[in-house]
């Protein structure tokens, strides 16, 4: 179709030429070499012409043997020789010769020399745009260098999901992220180090283009040899473009896109940033320079228009994901694309402030990145605000870790990772302090804190008080603490195990080891108490020598109501953490089991000779000891009923 249209166009540039022939007092061999111009076939006619009938200007050899050079030169795309350039040359000089000196040259050699120029830059325009394309390296992002899977950033995508799912939908299981449900989606790869130089062009063909560039604009068609490069160069880039999967898309469109579809695009932005400004722009301006060395002016106007396309079209996708609806789970696409548009933005900077227009590429990119930190913040707040405001009252039945506290700690965790841009980001905002009411009497260590420390003590004050609501939901007291020490601890360990520690302190950790060991002490309290009050002396009749049989059996009787109710009940409570589940069996053995051998010591016998002794005492010390082995494994067992494990 190209083909075409540019065959019409030369058919009347052509016909024009004729027409104002024409109009001239010029001969018959001025027709003649219009028409050869047009199909090379008529050219021999002008053999024909009577010698007598020239005009003198025709008498100069170089012209004359240069005009026919270029006359007789194909149209279809073939390799250009020395003779043809050098014929170039020759126009190129007798038309500037010609143009200094008007009065000696006549009108009809100017045309005639202007009319083999024109059609001498219409052919080499043809062979530029032949070499361009013919020249073109496919782009291949695997010749640049890959560094390895960022494990971290696949987990914060699933961890960003997992928690708004949560947000969402009190019925998102803790199953959902242990069984890898959220696990396939991570950054993938990333392109990493700085050298992404790449050849675009075949190194032997730049030498090419630059001849015929040089030529073209030094005859004055400087805008058509722009237009071609440009044209070509641009299509090369969107191609370039969509094999890093970076789409067209309008805010609009952007804003549609169901999260996780825009989670994937996300990812291959933040990947093809970096390659587009290090490699595809860096290169394509290094290209600029070869070919166009010799005029700054047209290898600005060339990088320019050749590549703002491509840099208009990663900054539309930033702009409308940073002015997108806000939801925890893009906060660390988020951050991922702030980071690395401000990494490449000096390099932008690099390459487009020199230009003529490209400021205002370089605004719109500061101005998409400075969006993008509002988003990163706001998202940020959103998040802030769920934790605080999260009200599920549906009560995780066995006392273990709630999903809120799962999810927040794993989110939280992996923020840490942006903590320096997310300390520039606090630093530029003014956002609503948030200071943790429960640190008020300790505000110079608080003081001391970056910002992202400071928020983040706040969000785990926030998520500590809602977990302390949320034991509430149990009547059974004991239950109460079991749920806080569980959820506690995963708290304290999760900050203990990742750079969270170095943030909030070891005096942060101590005080909330601590609250676990006066949970536990209230669990105890809460729960044991009734079982040990069971085993004093107080209310039994008589002696210990001469007790009342009846007291002592009512006694036994209820101890073994107490101890198989909590058995029954707190086996099926899950306590995860193995050494503190360990550390509360042991608490409750120093209580209850010297007890009861004590009881069973002074008592039991005063038993043994009566009717249905067993009945009564039911189990040896070393049976409890056992037994206690079975608490907080998350299995509902019974003991009514059944056998000693010692017989």
């Amino acid at each position: 179709m190209a083909a075409t249209i540019e065959g019409q166009d030369k058919v009347l540039a052509t016909a024009q030429r004729i027409v104002q022939s024409l109009g001239n007092s010029s001969n018959t061999d001025d027709m003649l070499l219009i028409l050869s111009a047009f199909d090379n076939r008529l050219s021999t006619l002008s053999s024909f012409v009577n010698p007598d009938d020239r005009t003198s200007f025709a008498a100069d050899p170089r012209f004359e043997a240069a005009e026919r050079i270029i006359l007789n030169c194909p149209d279809s795309p073939s390799e250009i020789s020395d003779d043809y350039y050098n014929a170039v040359d020759e126009i190129i000089q007798l038309t500037e010769e010609l143009k200094l000196n008007p009065a000696e040259a006549g009108d009809d050699l100017m045309d005639r020399a202007e009319n083999a120029l024109q059609l001498a830059m219409s052919r080499l325009e043809d062979e530029f745009r032949h070499v361009l394309i013919q020249n073109t390296v496919p782009f291949d992002p695997d010749r640049l260098h890959r560094s390895s899977i960022s494990s971290i950033s696949s987990s914060a995508a699933a961890v960003a999901i997992a928690a708004t799912e949560f947000f969402n939908n009190d019925d998102v299981s803790l199953e959902d992220v242990s069984s890898g449900r959220y696990s396939s989606r991570g950054r993938g790869v990333s392109f990493g180090g700085d050298d992404m130089s790449l050849e675009l062009i075949h190194p032997e063909a730049v030498i090419d283009l630059r001849v015929i560039a040089d030529r073209m604009i030094q005859s004055g068609y400087e805008k058509e040899c722009c237009q071609v490069y440009y044209s070509v160069r641009r299509d090369v880039l969107d191609e370039c473009m969509v094999i890093l999967g970076v789409e067209k898309l309008s805010i609009e469109e952007v804003q549609r896109i169901e999260w996780r579809a825009l989670d994937d695009k996300m990812k291959k932005w933040v990947q093809a940033v970096k390659v587009v400004v290090r490699g595809l722009l860096s290169s394509e301006k290094r290209l600029c320079k070869q070919i166009f060395a010799g005029s700054d002016l047209i290898k600005e106007v060339c990088f320019l228009e050749a590549s703002k396309g491509c840099v208009m079209q990663l900054l539309n996708f930033g702009e409308a994901v940073a002015i997108g609806k806000r939801s925890a789970e893009k906060l660390f696409r988020i951050l991922d694309m702030y980071d690395a548009l401000a990494g490449v933005l000096p390099d932008l900077q690099a390459l487009f402030m020199d230009e003529d227009g490209g400021d205002m590429v370089c605004s719109e990119a500061k101005g998409v990145l400075d969006w993008l930190g509002e988003a990163a913040i706001g998202t940020f707040v959103e998040f802030e605000n769920a934790v605080q405001g999260e009200a599920s009252r549906k009560p995780i039945q066995n006392g273990e870790i709630h999903p809120l506290a799962r999810y927040v700690m794993n989110y939280v965790k992996l923020l840490v990772d942006y903590s320096d841009t997310l300390n520039s980001l606090l630093g530029n905002e003014k956002v609503e302090s948030r200071s943790p009411e429960r640190q008020s009497n300790e505000n110079s260590e608080v003081e001391s804190m970056s910002l992202i420390a400071k928020r983040l003590l706040a969000l785990l004050t926030s998520l500590e008080s809602n977990i302390e609501d949320k034991s509430r939901m149990y009547e059974d007291n004991a239950m109460q603490y079991i749920f806080l020490m569980n959820n506690i601890l995963y708290i304290v360990q999760k900050v203990k195990d990742s750079d969270l520690r170095n943030l909030l302190g070891d005096n942060w950790i101590r005080k909330r080891r601590g609250l676990v060991r006066q949970h536990a002490t209230q669990y105890l309290r809460a729960s044991w108490t009734k079982v040990l009050f069971c085993l004093k002396d107080e209310g039994i009749g008589g002696s210990s020598s001469n007790p009342s049989k009846v007291a002592l059996k009512e006694r036994f009787k209820n101890f073994n109501a107490c101890f198989e109710e909590i058995y029954r009940i707190q086996s099926a409570w899950k306590v995860p953490d193995p050494q503190l589940r360990e550390e509360l069996r042991i608490s409750i053995s120093e209580k209850v089991l010297p007890a009861y051998r004590s009881f069973v010591g002074r008592f039991g016998s005063h038993l043994e000779s009566g009717r249905n002794a067993g009945k009564y005492v039911k189990y040896t010390p070393d049976d409890l000891e056992n037994y206690l082995l079975d608490l907080f494994e998350g299995t509902p067992l019974i003991l009514h009923h059944m056998k000693r494990k010692g017989t």
